[in-house]
C-alpha cells in the first residue's frame, strides 16, 4: 500500500474541528509498552527486534478499529515518506531513523497510530483535533486493553509497566496538547507561563517535541512523570492546566487588541505582505508568518477567509511535503523558491487584513 495515497489530504486534515481549536490544535495520549522476556529495542539485536515486530504487528492489525489500516516496516518506507510522517506528527524523529525490525500501523482516519520498536517495543497513540484529552485517553485505553489480552506485557506489581526510559515507568502514559500561543509570545508573557507550567511538573516543548523550537508559536505541553499517579488523574491535571493556558492566551489577545492594536495590525499586516509577495522564503519564516496570519483570521481581520487555508499551508510548506510534489530532488534554495510561489498563489484570493474600522468603512 502506498503511504502517500493512504494519508488524508492536507486540505481535509486542516478542516477538522475540535473544542477550543483556535488555540488547541490537537490532543494526544501515548502509551509505552514492552513485552515480557524480550530485550528493550535499544539493547536488542536485529533478529530479536524482527521477532518482536512479527509478533506485535499482526496483533495490532487484527484490532477491529485498525481495519483498512496502513501497516509497514521502517526499512521499506522511503526517507521522504518517513519525514512526511514526522511533519504530520504521526511518528517521532527517532522512529524515522529506524530501519529493519521497526514498524508502523496507522488507522484510516489517522486517530490511532502504533510505533513498533521505537524506544519501547510498542508506543501507541491516539490523536484528536482540538482539546479532547478524555476522548484520546478512552480511545487508546480501549486499544491497549484489547492488546493486553493477546500480548504478554512486561509489568511489575511494584513499578507498573516497565519501560526503556525511567520517566515513562508506571502507567507509561504521555498526555499532551499542541497549542498555538501567538498572543502570549507577542505580549512577552510566554516565558513566565512556561516557568509556571514547569513548576507544576509538566513539560513545554517545541513543534516536534523534545529538543525542538516553537516554530509558528506552537508549543507542546505534556506530563513528565508517569509513576505514582493514575492515568485519569494525569489527564485531569493536564486539562486544568490547559484551561488556564487557554484563558491566558485569550486574555493576552484581548489585551493586545485593546492596548496595542496598531502593533498587532502591524505584525499581521507585515506577515501577510511578505507571504503574499515573497519570491523566496524558508520553511521557518513561513511557519512564523503563517502563525501571525492565523492570529489575524481568529481576530476577524481577513473577512471571508477560512483558518483551514492557513492550517493547510502549515502542512504543505514543510520541506518533505513540498518535495513530495516534485519528482526531481530539490535543493534548499529551490524549495524556498517553490514554497514562495505556492504561498503567493494560494493567498491570491485573500485580501489584505482589514482593521475593524476599515471593515466598517468598506461596508
Amino acid at each position: 500500500m502506498d503511504l502517500h495515497n493512504f494519508l488524508i489530504p492536507p486540505a481535509e486534515s486542516a478542516r477538522r474541528k475540535g473544542p477550543h481549536d483556535r488555540i488547541v490544535m490537537s490532543s494526544r495520549v501515548r502509551l509505552a509498552r514492552n513485552l515480557k522476556d524480550a530485550a528493550f529495542p535499544g539493547w536488542a539485536k536485529k533478529p530479536e527486534r524482527i521477532r518482536v515486530l512479527e509478533l506485535v504487528q499482526p496483533t495490532i492489525e487484527a484490532l477491529p478499529e485498525m481495519k483498512g489500516a496502513f501497516s509497514g516496516t521502517m526499512d521499506r518506507l522511503s526517507s521522504l515518506d518517513k519525514q512526511i510522517l514526522v511533519e504530520r506528527h504521526l511518528i517521532s524523529r527517532e522512529h524515522a531513523a529506524k530501519s529493519a525490525g521497526s514498524g508502523l500501523v496507522l488507522n484510516r482516519d489517522e486517530t490511532l497510530c502504533f510505533l513498533i520498536n521505537e524506544e519501547d517495543h510498542l508506543r501507541m497513540q491516539a490523536l484528536c483535533p482540538g482539546l479532547q484529552l478524555r476522548l484520546a485517553w478512552a480511545t487508546i485505553d480501549a486499544a491497549d486493553s484489547a492488546l493486553e489480552k493477546k500480548l504478554n506485557y512486561a509489568f511489575s506489581p511494584e513499578l507498573g509497566y516497565l519501560t526503556a526510559c525511567p520517566t515513562n515507568l508506571g502507567t507509561g502514559i504521555r498526555v499532551s496538547a499542541m497549542l498555538h500561543l501567538p498572543g502570549l509570545v507577542l505580549a512577552e508573557q510566554i516565558n513566565p507561563i512556561i516557568q509556571s507550567v514547569n513548576k507544576l511538573g509538566l513539560a513545554v516543548r517545541g513543534l516536534y517535541g523534545e529538543g525542538t523550537e516553537a516554530l509558528g508559536n506552537v508549543f507542546q505541553v505534556s506530563n513528565q512523570m508517569t509513576l505514582g499517579e493514575s492515568e485519569v488523574a494525569i489527564v485531569e491535571r493536564l486539562e486544568k492546566v490547559l484551561a488556564q493556558i487557554i484563558e491566558h492566551e485569550e486574555n493576552a489577545r484581548a489585551s493586545l487588541l485593546e492596548k496595542k492594536p496598531k502593533t498587532v495590525y502591524n505584525h499581521i499586516g507585515r506577515a501577510y505582505g511578505i507571504l503574499a509577495n515573497a519570491h523566496s522564503i524558508s520553511s521557518k519564516e513561513t511557519m512564523n508568518l503563517l502563525s501571525l496570519m492565523r492570529l489575524g483570521l481568529d481576530m476577524g481581520l481577513f473577512p471571508g477567509a477560512d483558518r483551514s487555508l492557513v492550517d493547510e499551508l502549515f502542512i504543505l510548506t514543510q520541506p518533505a511535503h513540498l518535495q513530495k510534489q516534485h519528482a526531481e530532488k530539490l535543493a534548499a534554495e529551490e524549495r524556498d523558491l517553490l514554497r514562495a510561489d505556492m504561498v503567493r498563489e494560494r493567498l491570491r484570493p485573500v485580501s489584505r487584513p482589514q482593521a475593524p474600522g476599515e471593515q466598517r468603512g468598506a461596508a
